[in-house]
């Protein structure tokens, strides 16, 4: 049964403010897009990692990609994050891949996904009947505010985790619960599958997987790339 890594990276990325579509912004020597994919290349459980990019990107083919054998693009982008997976996974499906492959989509820019983490999601995750996300339970007090920006409420932790990526279902029914349940209140693939009365499992995932949203995010990427380099070199 086939595994691939499939991220939609047709948004532009406008809460960044930047020129630029985020996943292409320079990010320690190389963008932010090419970390991502690095990381997801670097774990031997993944058959294919599959990009899906606008038709009309005239960035990505200026990277240079040399030495990932496993990496594919596809330009079908749609106009949400939703619709780019849902093309993706149809494009996937028309050439042939099983309908009971497993998918695990994951943000293009979130550049500081750890490959053993990934790793250890799938071994994990293989033998669900659902499938599952990466998520980490919420430290901070929440707060509901009112339209004065006033605190109205505050919210009770217990049992909440932040959604993170990879999310990892099989290709069908992930393709069918988006296409039948489009729409604002999805907002993940997990919001597909539950909405088809589905329960994915939360795995354990880290602070470290960083997504890149604000521009301060950027600084904060890269201070975690290089922590995790200085390890690595020091192993």
């Amino acid at each position: 049964m086939s595994i691939i890594a499939l991220l939609p990276a047709a948004g532009s990325g406008s809460r960044m403010g930047a020129a630029i579509p985020k996943q292409y912004l320079p990010l320690c020597g190389k963008t932010v897009i090419e970390h991502t994919v690095a990381a997801l290349h670097a774990v031997d459980e993944i058959d294919h990692v599959v990009v899906v990019i606008s038709p009309d990107d005239t960035r990505w083919d200026e990277l240079s990609w040399q030495g990932f054998a496993r990496l594919k693009v596809l330009r079908c982008g749609g106009d949400s994050r939703a619709a780019s997976v849902c093309n993706g996974l149809a494009a996937l499906r028309d050439d042939g891949l099983e309908a009971q492959s497993w998918v695990l989509v994951h943000d293009a820019a979130r550049p500081c996904i750890s490959p053993a983490l990934v790793a250890g999601m799938i071994a994990e995750l293989k033998d669900d009947p659902v499938g599952g996300i990466l998520a980490v339970p919420v430290a901070d007090t929440l707060k509901a505010a009112d339209a004065g920006q006033r605190i109205a409420a505050t919210r009770p932790r217990d049992g909440l985790w932040q959604a993170q990526t990879p999310q990892m279902f099989r290709l069908q029914p992930l393709h069918d619960a988006l296409v039948s349940g489009m729409g604002p209140d999805i907002t993940d693939e997990a919001s597909a599958i539950e909405k088809t009365g589905q329960s994915p499992k939360l795995v354990h995932g880290s602070p470290w997987n960083l997504k890149v949203t604000w521009p301060q995010d950027l600084h904060l990427a890269s201070l975690i790339l290089a922590g995790a380099q200085a390890t690595t070199n020091k192993d």
